[in-house]
């Protein structure tokens, strides 16, 4: 059952049609990532999704129910949860405090908290720098503190924008490990990534973004050995 539904989805900046009536799904318990150059789509599609930016045309049903309107803190409540591109952790408060801050819908202090134990067990760099500010973290810190941030809410779905920006290649690779893992606790993930060989390779199905429209889609494993693919994206 498709948990994300996109129908004929139509964004403008001004005049500049940025996507040009384009449709996917998310299944239940899939990985599903969206590839592409820059300046493809991926950032605005999320975004669009997300409430963050306003739609033009098209439908966006998300759990059965149409979210074109629904702005953005209504659906960490509905259950979807963004990790944004850029990580965009709150630069002036401790790494705790950032955790608390995506528990915002929770009430159960006793759960907040068992919910940062568990966070700082599955980065334990988080849990080493707790009482930190967050500016002060290096980049690969302060991504897994913005997936971390993300995963408080307990999201049915969680979208994740470029995680692997600006990473080493070993951050990299804890990265898409750690998205592999949180992805077996039953979780619904939505991956936009300019990385494709490491997008297809943990997702189950795939679409291709080129200048706000899709030029292919398909099982990853099946786009993976496209040689057309292969040439565009993977770097073979």
């Amino acid at each position: 059952m498709a948990l994300l539904e996109v129908k004929d989805l139509q964004v403008y900046y001004g005049v500049i049609c940025a996507l040009k009536g384009i449709s996917f799904e998310v299944n239940q318990g899939e990985i599903v990532s969206l590839i592409g150059a820059n300046g493809a789509g991926k950032t605005t599609t999320m975004q669009s999704i997300a409430g963050l930016i306003p739609i033009k045309g098209g439908v966006v049903n998300y759990d059965g129910q149409p979210i074109n309107k629904v702005p953005g803190h209504k659906l960490v409540k509905m259950g979807m949860s963004q990790v944004p591109e850029g990580r965009r952790v709150f630069q002036e408060l401790t790494v705790y405090e950032n955790l608390v801050m995506g528990a915002y819908t929770q009430k159960d202090k006793k759960k907040i908290k068992e919910d940062i134990d568990e966070i700082c067990t599955r980065f334990p760099r988080l849990g080493e720098r707790k009482k930190q500010i967050a500016g002060t973290l290096s980049g690969g810190e302060q991504q897994m503190l913005a997936m971390g941030r993300a995963m408080m809410s307990h999201p049915k779905l969680l979208m994740l924008d470029e995680p692997s920006m600006g990473l080493s290649p070993l951050l990299v690779d804890e990265v898409f490990n750690i998205i592999k893992d949180y992805h077996k606790s039953g979780t619904t993930i939505l991956l936009v990534e300019q990385n494709a060989k490491k997008a297809l390779a943990v997702s189950d199905r795939a679409y291709v973004l080129e200048t706000g429209s899709i030029a292919a889609s398909g099982k990853a494993s099946d786009l993976m050995n496209d040689e057309s693919i292969k040439k565009a994206y993977l770097g073979e």
